[in-house]
């Protein structure tokens, strides 16, 4: 286990599914975790449950498409535990619909979640992190940012758009010992894959390699090494996580 004891992290979209596994996963590398979300009573939880293993979290509502509520979210953080190692930025929003279709609401409701709130959230760690001249940020973006999927223009959209800044601010940042980075989950078992049927759940089994979906716990894991110190090398990469239906 990578040991993360002194670090502070942020996540958001902590209330459920990968966020949530990569709160608990960073906590129990020692970790304390400032966990983020709209959902005051799933946050709660969430931290109730990184207190009940011996951990230290504390639950912060945020919704990334609001500006002022990701600098008072960090803020709260900051002064709760006085700095800020690492960030993960994970908190995603579908408005899923066929492009000649898709209304301009649905277009901006989605980047503004999961792009634009993504580089608003880093803006504030970089304030922290570069003061002490180490940090680690890693964003969760998708296989279908490099496969592309009929329907979901907006998302594919943000999440490509999320490997480009990670890129972007990794050759800004790495002077001062900051390391970015992006992590490409497959289809995950969660709640926004629950909904799907079986049907064209199995169709999807027969596009990945390894022949299941994966779990949120292995996402989270490939988050925890790309925080840790051993990690420290790795910079402007993104790491799949696909179960082989991406290789390359």
């Amino acid at each position: 286990m990578f040991n993360l004891k002194d670090r502070v992290a942020l996540v958001t979209g902590a209330s459920q599914g990968i966020g949530r596994a990569t709160s608990l996963a960073l906590a129990a590398a020692g970790a304390r975790v400032i966990v983020a979300a709209r959902n005051a009573e799933k946050l709660a939880s969430v931290a109730q449950e990184i207190a009940a293993a011996g951990g230290e979290a504390l639950a912060v509502q945020m919704d990334v498409a609001e500006a002022e509520q990701i600098k008072a979210g960090f803020r709260q953080g900051l002064e709760r535990f006085g700095h800020l190692d690492i960030l993960v930025n994970n908190a995603a929003i579908t408005r899923d619909a066929l492009a000649v279709r898709m209304k301009a609401e649905d277009w901006e409701a989605v980047l503004r979640t999961n792009l634009t709130g993504a580089h608003l959230c880093i803006q504030q760690a970089l304030a922290a992190m570069l003061r002490r001249r180490h940090g680690r940020i890693i964003n969760v973006t998708s296989v279908v940012a490099e496969t592309g999927n009929a329907g979901q223009a907006n998302y594919v959209a943000a999440k490509a758009g999320l490997i480009g800044l990670t890129r972007a601010i990794a050759a800004e940042v790495a002077s001062r010992n900051i390391t970015v980075n992006a992590v490409a989950p497959g289809f995950v078992v969660s709640p926004m894959t629950d909904p799907l049927p079986q049907q064209v759940k199995d169709d999807l089994f027969k596009r990945i390699p390894l022949g299941r979906m994966g779990q949120d716990a292995e996402v989270a894991a490939a988050i925890v090494f790309l925080a840790s110190d051993e990690a420290g090398y790795i910079t402007g990469h993104v790491l799949d996580v696909n179960g082989g239906m991406r290789m390359g």
